[in-house]
C-alpha cells in the first residue's frame, strides 16, 4: 500500500496563539535536558532519551507536525548523528587508542614535558594553539576529543583536561572546519540581507570580516582563563605575559586573515603563529613554580617498542599520528584534489550551493513537504550525505589506517583496538544520536523558530544583547556553529533590519554575531560534553563537567553581549560595510 506524503507549514505561535508562551514551552526540552544533566545528575544517554521522547511529542501534539513526518525527521538526526559525528569520535579516538596500544603515547608525554612540564603552558600550547589548528582543519568535535587526550597523557587530571579543551574551543569555532560556520552564515542571508543584492559568497566575505572584529576579543583571554583554571590566581601571577601573548598572537593574525586575506584559512593562520610564537617564547622565559603531572600514570611491565626509540624516531613516533591528521586535512583542501575526487567519484551541490566530491546522496524517505514558517523554503534536509570520501570522519579514518601502517600493526590487532574503541563509546553514541534526533524535531517542527522569533522579534535595540544569545542558545541545541547560522541567519538578518530598517551595518553585526555568540554555546553542548567525557575516560560522566564548564559558558558570553551592545551603539564604526560600488 503506498503511503501518502503529507504537507506540513511551521506555525509560529502554536500555544494560544501567542509568541511569548509558545517560546517558554518550546524552550522545555533544552531546559530539561540541562536539568537533568546538570541539577539531578543523570547519565547523558538516559537524559537525552528522555528528553528525545519529550521533544518529539511537543513536535506532534504542539507544532502539529504529522506522525510520519516528526518520526521520520528525528530518524533522520539519529542516522545523521550515528553516519557522520560518531565517525568523527570513533576514528579520533581510534587513532590515539593506537598510539596507547604501541606506547607511543607514554613518549609523547615525556616529548611534551620536554618542552615544558608545566601543565599550564601545556594547557595554551595543547588546547588552545594545537586545537585551533585541528579545529580549522578538522572541527565537529575533533580538537576536544584529541586535545583533551594528549593533557591526560602529559599527566593533567580527566576532568580539569575536558573542560580546559571545552574553553579553549571557543575561539576558532567560528571560522573552523576551513569557514564552514562562516559559509553557512553567508548562504544562510543572503535571501534577507538588504536589498537582496549581494550573493552569498560576497556576503560571506563581508561577514567574516566583522566575525574578524569580534572573535580576537574572546581569543586574548581565553589562555588567561585556562592558566586560571589549571593553577588559580597564582598560575595568572606566574604565566600572565605567556597566556596573554599567545592571546594577543592569535588575536591579531585571526583579524588580519580573516579581514585582509581570506575567513576559510583564518584559523591555519592565526594557530601556526601562536604555536611558534609560543615555541619561541618558551626559549628565553621560563614560569616561575610550574604546575607538574597532578597524577603518575602506571607504565606497564613490559616494554614497547616505542620506548626503545630515540632521537628524531622519538618524536616521529609520539607525533606521527597528529601530523598525519593534519597532513590529510591541509591535501583535502586543495582545489585540485577536490577537482580530480569529483571527476572520478563524482559529488553532489548541498544547498550552501557547493559542490561535495566523492559522496554517496539519498533521498531521506518519509518527510513529504515541509515548510519553514517563511512558506518558501523546506525546513528539513531531504538530500543526505551517507558518506563522502573527504568528509571528516572518512578523512579521520584514512589517518587511522596510515597510522597502524606506519606503526607496522598487524591489521587484525588494529581492528581489535577499533573494536574495543566503539564498545568503549556505545553510550556516547547513543547520547549524540539522541541529540541529533531532539535538534532535527525541534527544527522540523518549528519548536527552535517559536523560541528564535520570540528572542529576535519586538525588543528594539535591546536585541543586540539578544543576538549572540540567540546563537548561544542555537549551537547548545544542535551542537554546531554551522548549524546555528543555517538555522538562525535569516531570522538575524531579518530581526536587525525591523530594528535599524536603515541600517545595514546593523544587519552585518547581528548576522556575525549568531556565529560568533554561538562559539560560547559550544561548550556546553550535550554533544560536545559527551565528546569530552569520552576523550578522557569519563562515559556518563557528562553532567560533571556540564557543571563545571556551565559558569564559564554564561560569563564569556555575557561578556560578548556587552562587546556587540558597545558595536551596535558607541563602536559602530568597527563594523564593515558591504560595497556600493
Amino acid at each position: 500500500m503506498l503511503v501518502t506524503l503529507e504537507t506540513f507549514s511551521q506555525i509560529t505561535s502554536p500555544i494560544a496563539d501567542n509568541l511569548a508562551l509558545s517560546a517558554l514551552v518550546a524552550a522545555l526540552p533544552l531546559v530539561a535536558l540541562f536539568l537533568l544533566l546538570g541539577v539531578f545528575k543523570v547519565p547523558a544517554w538516559k537524559a537525552s532519551l528522555a528528553t528525545l521522547a519529550l521533544a518529539v511529542l511537543m513536535a506532534i501534539l504542539g507544532w502539529q507536525m504529522p506522525v510520519l513526518m516528526a518520526t521520520s525527521a528525528t530518524l533522520e538526526g539519529i542516522f545523521f548523528g550515528i553516519c557522520q559525528i560518531m565517525t568523527i569520535l570513533i576514528s579520533a579516538v581510534w587513532i590515539y587508542n593506537l598510539t596507547v596500544k604501541m606506547g607511543w603515547d607514554k613518549v609523547l608525554r615525556d616529548l611534551l614535558r620536554g618542552i615544558s612540564t608545566d601543565l599550564r603552558i601545556l594547557a595554551i600550547l595543547i588546547a588552545f594553539c594545537f586545537g585551533a589548528l585541528l579545529e580549522a582543519l578538522a572541527g565537529f568535535g575533533t580538537p576536544v576529543a584529541i586535545t583533551a587526550a594528549m593533557l591526560v597523557a602529559a599527566g593533567m587530571k580527566p576532568l580539569k583536561a575536558a573542560v580546559v579543551c571545552l574553553l579553549s574551543n571557543t575561539a576558532p569555532v567560528a571560522f573552523g572546519v576551513m569557514g564552514a560556520p562562516i559559509t553557512a552564515l553567508g548562504t544562510g542571508a543572503a535571501g534577507v540581507f538588504g536589498d537582496g543584492s549581494l550573493d552569498p559568497g560576497t556576503l560571506a566575505e563581508l561577514l567574516g570580516q566583522m566575525a574578524g572584529r569580534q572573535s580576537p576579543f574572546m581569543a586574548t583571554v581565553v589562555p588567561l582563563f585556562l592558566v586560571f583554571m589549571v593553577d588559580g590566581l597564582r598560575g595568572l601571577k606566574d604565566t600572565w605575559h605567556i597566556a596573554l601573548g599567545a592571546g594577543v598572537v592569535f588575536a591579531i593574525f585571526q583579524f588580519v586573515a580573516s579581514n585582509f586575506i581570506g575567513y576559510q584559512i583564518t584559523d591555519v593562520i592565526a594557530s601556526v603563529a601562536c604555536i611558534g610564537f609560543i615555541l619561541g617564547l618558551l626559549r628565553v622565559v621560563k614560569p616561575k613554580n610550574p604546575v607538574l603531572a597532578e597524577f603518575a600514570q602506571e607504565d606497564e611491565a613490559e616494554k614497547t617498542p616505542a620506548q626503545f626509540s630515540s632521537g628524531a624516531a622519538r618524536v616521529w613516533g609520539a607525533t606521527a599520528p597528529y601530523l598525519i591528521v593534519v597532513i590529510i586535512f591541509s591535501i583535502s583542501q586543495l582545489p585540485f584534489v577536490k577537482t580530480a575526487i569529483t571527476s572520478w567519484a563524482g559529488g553532489y551541490t548541498n544547498p550552501a550551493g557547493e559542490k561535495v566530491p566523492g559522496a554517496l546522496v539519498f533521498t531521506w524517505p518519509g518527510l513529504g513537504d515541509c515548510f519553514k514558517a517563511d512558506g518558501l523554503t523546506s525546513c528539513v534536509a531531504t538530500n543526505i550525505n551517507l558518506w563522502s570520501l573527504l568528509s571528516t570522519g572518512t578523512l579521520l579514518f584514512i589517518g587511522g589506517i596510515v597510522t597502524f601502517l606506519i606503526y607496522r600493526m598487524r591489521v587484525d590487532t588494529a581492528v581489535k583496538v577499533l573494536g574495543k574503541t566503539v564498545v568503549s563509546l556505545k553510550f556516547t553514541i547513543i547520547t549524540i544520536a539522541c541529540v541529533l534526533g531532539i535538534a532535527y524535531a525541534m527544527n522540523a517542527s518549528g519548536l527552535t523558530v517559536s523560541l528564535g522569533t520570540a528572542l529576535a522579534m519586538g525588543t528594539g535595540v535591546a536585541f543586540a544583547f539578544l543576538s549572540p544569545i540567540l546563537g548561544w542558545v542555537g549551537v547548545a541545541v544542535t551542537g554546531s556553529d554551522t548549524s546555528s547560522n543555517a538555522l538562525f541567519a535569516a531570522m538575524q538578518a531579518q530581526a536587525a533590519h525591523t530594528v535599524w530598517p536603515d541600517s545595514p551595518a546593523h544587519q552585518v553585526l547581528m548576522v556575525a554575531s549568531n556565529s560568533t555568540g554561538g562559539c560560547m554555546g559550544k561548550m556546553i553542548s550535550p554533544q560536545s560534553l559527551s565528546i569530552a567525557a569520552a576523550a578522557v575516560g569519563m562515559t556518563n560522566q557528562e553532567g560533571v563537567i556540564f557543571r563545571k564548564i556551565l559558569g564559564w559558558s554564561l560569563a564569556l558570553l555575557l561578556i560578548f553581549a556587552l562587546l556587540v551592545v558597545l558595536q551596535a551603539s558607541v563602536l559602530v564604526g568597527m563594523i564593515p560595510l558591504p560595497s556600493t560600488g
